[in-house]
């Protein structure tokens, strides 16, 4: 696909129906997670989990840090079609994680929205003003390996979280 076009939206009590579906969209698939959400997976009440993305917005009470959580909705038809989450800051807490972690739905991947999805994001990263992002994924998950490397992420760091080898790519935004 070239080119798609996406927006990233804030979630909200309106798209309940939209979210619940990517959720278990997910879980349908195998996924154990729904990445880049600020944890719905763990969350069996909309509610909750919105007020909890809503509280971190302004700064999470756990971490100290700002984390701002969007879908990306596919222009054409309002579909959504991944969530991209971005902490405004590190903190040690955090700092494994990186700055930004995303997803895409099983049933829209390898169509070329996850760069596009990251490209939106990285445009609100250089609104925040940061100069520099960390994305952290597994060494065995080519596809975001090849998104951040897609924007100029360079890998540096590899270490061991869970009996899981990870990698930090970082991205310049200067």
């Amino acid at each position: 696909m070239d080119n798609p076009k996406l927006a990233l939206v804030s979630p909200s009590k309106d798209m309940e129906e939209q979210i619940l579906q990517y959720k278990k969209e997910h879980f349908d698939y195998g996924d154990m997670q729904v990445h880049g959400t600020g944890g719905l997976a763990y969350y069996d009440n909309f509610d909750e989990w919105l007020a909890h993305i809503n509280t971190i917005k302004d700064m999470n009470p756990e971490t100290g840090v700002r984390t701002s959580t969007f879908f990306s909705k596919r222009i054409s038809d309002g579909k959504l079609i991944g969530c991209i989450k971005i902490h405004h800051s590190l903190s040690d807490d955090i700092k494994s994680g990186g700055h930004i972690a995303y997803g895409i739905r099983p049933s829209e991947r390898k169509k070329g929205y996850g760069k596009a999805q990251l490209e939106l994001c990285l445009e609100f990263a250089r609104q925040i003003p940061l100069h520099q992002v960390i994305i952290a994924c597994d060494k065995g998950n080519i596809a975001s390996a090849s998104t951040a490397i897609c924007y100029g992420g360079i890998l540096t760091d590899e270490f061991e979280e869970d009996g899981v080898i990870k990698q930090h790519y970082t991205i310049e935004l200067t």
